[in-house]
């Protein structure tokens, strides 16, 4: 059985650092919905093991992510860890389109 929801976090001695949410709704793939990290944390590769910890936890052979074509630094960081820009929406938000992503990863056996 596919969980609904897997949140990953990321944490120092000092406290979460970020959090990471994979859900398994978008055309039953997965899909990372929500993608944070503290600003203090920001380029320190949170972000980076964050999303490779996703992708090393994802139930499907796709993963799939999204952002305002306004969000550079989160679309370096996505192509960076092997992320790749598939398409993108009008209409979400006025004036910025959103530019879906996909990491491809193998086949497991509770992908199928």
């Amino acid at each position: 059985m596919r969980r609904e929801r897997s949140v990953l976090v990321a944490s120092t001695p000092a406290g979460l650092v970020g959090y990471c949410v994979v859900e398994y709704t978008f055309f039953e793939q997965g899909f990372v919905t929500m993608l944070m990290v503290a600003e203090p944390a920001r380029g320190h590769g949170v972000g980076e093991r964050l999303l490779r910890a996703a992708a090393a936890s994802c139930q499907t052979a796709k993963l799939f992510t999204s952002t305002n074509l306004s969000n550079h630094p989160m679309q370096r960081l996505l192509q960076r860890v092997g992320w790749r820009s598939v398409g993108m929406v009008h209409g979400l938000d006025e004036g910025d389109p959103e530019v879906f992503y996909l990491r491809t990863l193998p086949s497991t056996e509770s992908a199928e």
